[in-house]
């Protein structure tokens, strides 16, 4: 952006997140600047579902995790395009945008129309900068802090400034442009990172197959999964190798009661029932999108009942089977329902080339020496996306508060904005999942 340019005169705002603003800005209840749309009873519209970075998109229903929410659609609320709708118990994350077509929200969402003077993708960037999220926390009420709500009554207290309709367009356009630009960046390290990890599980995948000796005498596996393998490697299932458990029920307080962590099946994850274990101990997610995933544990622990335990029936170095159940990729075996899952069954029936012991350690070693470049450069690059990701977002709170002035900005030719390029910075983990989990009421 160059060295940015202040407005010419600014004036006292009366509000503390926002001290001044330009001249010419106004401070308006949200009220004078939307109407609350409350339409239910249409089914056939698409169902909507938001970024916390990017917005509100029509949700994917092809690939559709949680099925039930087809039989719920009449109670949907309506979005028209360009209202906004955001989720009450999660505005303050930044759980709203503005509607790109027409579509359905859940209840647990409030819709807001916006009014002529309003652009609404201009306030769908205020409403999720951090001062603006501090302050949808002051307005929000429930009876516990975690439940707090922000509903249309308070909504509609908070006050936003205004500027003119036109300074809204041109600073919306500009954020958009100054978005595809770093859209752009994300992508690109993004492309590094699946590059590096990819060229990374090439070389475990022969080290775990075929050993550390190019060129060793093979034998044939007979599976057709394996294909041929070092002579020298015991053909056999996992039954014979390892015992795998689930989780038992137990009450979430145990972590608090006890200080060890829980587990799942993609490590540590807060609140979930499970067993009391001793690592070091490699654990499966059992169900779910991360089913199949391996995590290595040391220390005690709770096991959820998310994940299968995984306990050695002879001895083996777990590092080495943590990269061998990677590479059968268990998730290719999963049973594929609404939640698609695997048990101990499917685990223990898999066929696998086990080298010796001290081959499996020699391997372990290797595939942790080869790790060590892409491993910093792959961490080098996520260091960079949380570093773009915190300009733009200190970019665009000093655009919406009037703190840099761009209505000089003229767009160039290479600032053209795409909604499809955009979408890259958020991420499915960003995602609200439309509010299933609560329907809005008390």
């Amino acid at each position: 952006m160059g060295t940015a340019i202040t407005y010419p005169i600014y004036r006292e705002s009366g509000l503390p997140w926002a001290p001044n603003l330009p001249e010419d800005w106004q401070v308006l209840r949200n009220g004078r600047l939307f109407a609350h749309r409350v339409q239910t009873g249409f089914p056939d519209l698409p169902i909507l579902e938001v970024s916390l970075r990017t917005g509100v998109r029509v949700r994917d229903m092809v690939n559709l995790k949680r099925k039930q929410v087809m039989s719920q659609k009449e109670k949907y609320k309506r979005a028209a395009k360009d209202d906004i709708a955001y989720n009450m118990m999660r505005m303050w994350q930044g759980a709203l945008g503005p509607a790109p077509v027409d579509g359905l929200v859940s209840p647990a969402y409030v819709v807001v129309q916006p009014f002529p003077e309003a652009n609404s993708a201009f306030y769908s960037y205020l409403f999720r900068t951090d001062a603006y999220k501090r302050e949808v926390n002051k307005f929000s009420r429930g009876i516990v802090a975690d439940r707090n709500r922000l509903y249309w009554d308070e909504f509609k207290q908070m006050p936003s400034f205004m500027p003119p309709r036109a300074e809204q367009d041109q600073i919306v356009a500009y954020l958009r442009a100054q978005d595809a630009h770093i859209a752009q960046l994300i992508k690109a390290k993004r492309e590094l990172i699946r590059l590096l990890a990819e060229q990374k599980q090439v070389q475990i995948h022969r080290l775990v197959t075929r050993g550390l000796a190019s060129g060793t005498a093979v034998k044939p596996s007979g599976y057709e999964i394996l294909g041929d393998v070092p002579v020298n490697w015991e053909v056999l299932t996992l039954r014979r190798v390892l015992r795998v458990k689930s989780g038992d029920m137990i009450d979430a307080s145990k972590e608090t009661e006890s200080g060890y962590p829980i587990y799942g099946g993609n490590g540590p994850r807060g609140f979930t029932k499970g067993a009391n274990s001793n690592g070091p101990m490699l654990l499966l997610g059992r169900v779910g999108a991360k089913c199949g995933c391996v995590h290595r544990v040391d220390g005690k622990f709770w096991a959820s009942e998310h994940a299968l335990r995984v306990i050695p029936l002879r001895e083996i170095d777990l590092e080495f089977f943590e990269h061998l159940l990677r590479v059968i990729d268990l998730n290719r075996f999963a049973i594929r329902t609404a939640q698609p899952l695997i048990n101990s069954t499917i685990v223990r029936s898999q066929p696998c080339a086990l080298p010796p012991l001290s081959e499996q350690k020699h391997i372990a070693e290797a595939i942790r020496a080869l790790s060590v470049e892409p491993d910093a450069a792959i961490g080098q690059a996520l260091r960079e996306i949380e570093l773009i990701r915190e300009y733009r977002d200190r970019q665009i709170a000093d655009v919406v508060t009037g703190q840099v002035d761009v209505r000089g900005w003229v767009p160039g030719p290479d600032d053209v904005v795409a909604d499809e390029d955009l979408a890259v910075l958020g991420g499915d983990e960003e995602l609200d999942t439309d509010g299933e989990e609560d329907n809005g009421d008390d």
